[in-house]
């Protein structure tokens, strides 16, 4: 007689239908060690400021030069209403900061965590674009993901 197969425990809800989940293990490991709701929102909002071409514009001078709203203006090609604008929708995420002297305002990154990110998205465009292989550090994902696959035969 054959053994009947157990269901999968636990199963979801999802948009009116009931999942059975094909590997229970890798799900709890991604729900326990994810990032928190907040965290998500918080990551969400950065990429949303980050998804404006004269932002990231803004963004790459001020990783090289601290400057104020007339001078960023002139290099993103924008009146200095729009500079002001996406400077402040900038400044309320946290991406930059402000430095007085004298009557003229100067901008500048809020912290370094920018140019990183600014830097893989980068090498990330540059692999689509050109088809180059993935870098070494990709490898470690790639060799869980294997281990995993072993762990379930």
């Amino acid at each position: 007689m054959k053994k009947q197969q157990e269901p999968l425990e636990p199963t979801t809800r999802t948009g009116g239908l009931l999942l059975v989940p094909i590997d229970p293990g890798a799900i709890e490991e991604v729900r326990s060690s994810g990032p928190s709701e907040e965290l998500l929102s918080l990551v969400v909002t950065m990429f949303q400021a980050l998804g404006d071409t004269t932002r990231v514009k803004i963004l790459y001078a001020l990783m090289r030069h601290p400057l104020c709203v007339r001078d960023l203006a002139i290099l993103v090609h924008v009146s200095e209403s729009a500079v002001s604008h996406q400077l402040r929708l900038l400044r309320d995420r946290r991406l930059v900061r402000q430095r007085r002297v004298g009557n003229i305002i100067y901008y500048s990154l809020d912290d370094e965590h920018l140019a990183v990110l600014f830097r893989e998205a980068e090498y990330h465009a540059d692999h689509v674009h050109q088809n180059i292989p993935h870098h070494p550090y990709v490898s470690i994902f790639e060799e869980r993901s294997a281990r995993r696959d072993q762990e379930r035969l």
